[in-house]
């Protein structure tokens, strides 16, 4: 098997060049859409993957996991010591779409499952190949198995170390082990927070503040700091002969269905406006079918952002549905005699989440949201926080805590 490369993202999902039939890969914990997809060690949890193939026939497709540290990167472990059963397995259950004009393949992949069940708390990352070539990823998988043996106690505030109700966010937490004794927290800890799945906008914490008898205490520190950015767009397109909520037209050209999007526009200076969304998430849904997965049918969506041109920096769509990934595939064009950044993507039908943000062509390249939305204290976001722990001659960092944590 060649080298595995573990990309840095952090929104589970990706697809590798040259497989552009595979479509809308989901990972989510079963039952609960608007979590991140985490399950507890030892529970009847489990995570449910989700993806389509543009096909007219299914194709002969198998997966594997890799546990992984904190950062993505391969444990090491052998296969014998993470997983209960075969590490090759599969993908049986599958199905063809129903009466869509895009042909396609849909494919279920549950995990644990009776050929495969995690031994160990960590990052899974869940490779799918074709049969008769094990060696090329088409698609990877995230997802995360946690301990569930620490307790983590935080809120969110616009009163921050840089000053009150301003661009800003900041986190206090407690993280309280309970089915865990933790020797020394200031070297065996390392604590992740992410901001609504965004990966480039994870901060790590090495040591805690203080210890205050049980609570290990992360407080005023510049890691928890994060701009406050902007609530989510939304549309929906789970009807073709209505217009949807942000669908200013939608008609059938050639083999399929169109939406243009109510135009946009930049929200930097702009007062906020609360919305209540889905934290950048998506939801694969057509009002009439009994199986959405199979009766959605696949809708190119125009998105239309009118503002002046973004100077030395790209702008690209982004949310769940993309992976937070910034490629061609999402990367906006402007048109100069439109005033307008301009882009247009086969999404499939149902209630989707989506921002706009400006890369900068030069320099760290850091993806930058706030230059097109803006940044609100009164933002309502998502922190994902995970607590790992290595003991001394540890081998691996266990995943003790991953929660979620809304303002």
């Amino acid at each position: 098997m060649k080298d595995i490369v573990c990309l840095f993202m952090v929104a589970m999902i990706a697809f590798s060049a040259g497989a552009e039939r595979f479509r809308t890969l989901k990972v989510m914990k079963e039952g609960d859409f608007m979590s991140s997809p985490v399950i507890r060690l030892g529970s009847d949890e489990h995570i449910v993957i989700n993806f389509d193939e543009w096909s007219e026939d299914y194709s002969d497709l198998q997966y594997r996991l890799v546990h992984c540290g904190p950062d993505w990167k391969p444990s090491g472990l052998l296969e014998s010591e993470y997983l209960d059963g075969f590490n090759i397995a599969d993908i049986d259950d599958w199905a063809f779409s129903s009466n869509t004009f895009v042909h396609f393949v849909n494919y279920r992949i549950e995990i644990p499952n009776e050929q495969m069940n995690p031994l160990l708390s960590g990052n899974y990352l869940l490779q799918i190949f074709e049969r008769d070539n094990p060696d090329e990823t088409l698609a990877e998988a995230r997802f995360a198995v946690t301990e569930h043996s620490a307790d983590i106690i935080g809120g969110v505030s616009a009163r921050t170390d840089r000053g009150l109700n301003t661009e800003w966010q900041q986190i206090d937490l407690s993280v309280i082990p309970t089915d865990v004794t933790v020797g020394d927290p200031y070297s065996m800890l390392r604590v992740d927070i992410t901001q609504n799945n965004a990966p480039y906008t994870t901060t790590t914490l090495r040591t805690p503040s203080r210890i205050e008898g049980k609570n290990i205490v992360y407080t005023h520190m510049p890691e928890l700091i994060f701009k406050a950015g902007n609530e989510f767009r939304r549309f929906e397109t789970v009807r073709t002969n209505y217009n949807d909520m942000n669908v200013d037209s939608m008609r059938f050209l050639s083999r399929n269905y169109h939406a243009w999007l109510t135009p946009d526009k930049e929200r930097d200076s702009r007062e906020y406006s609360f919305d209540r969304t889905q934290q950048g998430r998506f939801l694969v849904r057509e009002y009439n079918s009994t199986d959405s997965d199979l009766g959605a049918d696949y809708v190119t969506v125009h998105f239309r952002l009118e503002t002046p041109e973004v100077i030395d920096a790209d702008v690209y769509v982004e949310g769940e549905f993309t992976g937070f990934r910034h490629g061609d595939a999402t990367r906006m064009h402007y048109d100069y005699n439109e005033g307008a950044y301009l882009l247009e993507i086969p999404l499939k039908q149902g209630s989707y989440n989506y921002r706009y943000v400006a890369v900068p062509r030069h320099g760290d390249r850091h993806p930058d949201p706030g230059v097109i939305e803006g940044n609100k204290y009164e933002t309502r976001n998502e922190y994902r926080v995970q607590v790992w722990y290595r003991p001394v001659g540890g081998r691996y960092d266990r995943l003790i805590s991953d929660v979620d944590i809304i303002n």
